[in-house]
């Protein structure tokens, strides 16, 4: 009998193309406005971006399963395009700009490769969620309690929980396999491509590296000042910053000193970042932060922030402190009284005061190196604001767009 085909998937009326693509071919987009146009709305251009790139990676989940691509590639791509603030994606765009980088094929590129940035992004917080048992991210739920309120009948043991951290892993692990291919079509020249190769290597690697140290301060109960700030640096500096700044040197063809300032600066900025998000961990408001406060604390997290106050406390011979962070710290159903204990060690211990400080040097440190060499305006401008905003300074201008969801396919309806 001559075998039935199954009708092709179509996705917003369209029929998806089951061939794979050839070699280094890349997802077919829109084309890209001018650089100057992208100036002016660079989260809203990286949106579209993404949004073509994500429509056609869930066209072929469905291709392979269409409760696959329901449950799973769609809340990737939902979950990439509606949130955050696109920080990496800006601080690659405006190091390509401060470089000199304004011609279509650099534009079109760095949109990409920021996308990839936002993908990794969602492999990151997906995985780092499901380590830290976090219940929010962005405001709502996090990846792993979709999946746990999408099979609440589960026959694993506790019913949808192990299901849901599983399914968030494997969420996580798409996310990543995404950006790797976004990075592997973009179209370069053979010394950019190897050059933003080396570096997107490095980040992946850096990251979990981060991640593995921070996870084994916890597991040790790391008080170590100096091993905190490995892990800050490992975590978010080079993850968050410097790398993101490194790949749009890299597009732009920048030479080595400018290379090397604009590493430093990144890094600089990227130490106080992680820094900042300390303190918020420790004493941010949940309604702006989209995560319970005290988190950190309630996790054992090795931050900076409680290193120092360990180290003061231990100086000063302060028992009563020591008492309240070694009974505190890692105690996962920590009450809010016993939390409030731990804030004010913080406080009194002068730690709180010390990590504000070191976060005011470093920021003055990475505009320091910014000025050593040469770069474009408003490149130049933009990329000191973006630092100084991402340790907690005066925000960055906001670029002008009306709404970051605007015109975004629903990838099958609100979350």
């Amino acid at each position: 009998m001559p075998r039935t085909m199954a009708p092709r998937h179509t996705w917003c009326g369209r029929p998806s193309d089951p061939r794979p693509p050839g070699p280094g071919a890349g997802t077919p987009l829109p084309l890209h406005p001018d650089s100057a146009t992208v100036d002016a709305d660079v989260p809203g251009a990286v949106r579209r971006t993404l949004d073509a790139v994500l429509h056609h990676r869930v066209e072929q989940a469905a291709e392979l399963d269409a409760g696959f691509a329901r449950e799973v590639a769609e809340r990737v791509a939902r979950f990439t395009l509606h949130g955050g603030k696109r920080m990496r994606a800006r601080f690659l765009w405006w190091a390509l700009r401060a470089c000199g980088g304004a011609d279509p094929a650099q534009t079109d590129a760095a949109l990409r490769l920021a996308g990839g940035l936002e993908l990794l992004q969602t492999c990151a917080l997906a995985h780092d969620d499901v380590m830290d048992g976090s219940p929010l991210r962005r405001g709502r739920l996090a990846l792993h309690g979709e999946f746990a309120a999408l099979h609440p009948a589960s026959r694993f043991p506790r019913g949808g929980e192990p299901f849901g951290r599983a399914a968030a892993i494997l969420a996580g692990d798409l996310a990543l396999a995404w950006a790797d291919d976004i990075v592997a079509e973009v179209g370069l020249g053979r010394e950019t491509a190897a050059r933003v190769r080396a570096i997107w290597r490095a980040l992946r690697t850096e990251m979990v590296a981060g991640q593995y140290l921070d996870l084994r301060g916890q597991a040790t109960a790391s008080r170590s000042p100096a091993q905190a700030l490995r892990t800050a640096c490992l975590k978010s500096a080079l993850y968050s910053v410097e790398r993101p700044v490194l790949l749009g040197a890299a597009l732009a063809g920048a030479d080595t000193a400018t290379v090397r300032a604009l590493g430093s600066a990144g890094r600089c900025a990227g130490t106080a970042f992680q820094l900042h998000d300390d303190l918020l961990g420790a004493f941010g408001d949940p309604r702006r932060t989209g995560k319970p406060s005290g988190d950190d604390l309630r996790e054992g997290k090795p931050t900076y922030l409680v290193a120092v106050a360990q180290r003061r406390a231990t100086e000063a011979k302060d028992r009563a402190a020591l008492a309240v962070l070694d009974r505190c710290l890692g105690v996962g159903d920590l009450p809010d009284s016993d939390l409030a204990e731990v804030r004010r060690v913080l406080e009194a211990t002068g730690a709180r005061a010390m990590v504000e400080a070191k976060i005011d040097r470093l920021i003055a440190r990475s505009g320091g190196h910014l000025a050593a060499v040469a770069l474009r305006p408003p490149g130049r401008q933009r990329l000191q604001e973006l630092m100084s905003a991402a340790a907690g300074g005066a925000p960055a201008p906001e670029d002008e767009s009306a709404s970051l969801l605007a015109g975004v396919r629903s990838y099958g309806g609100p979350r």
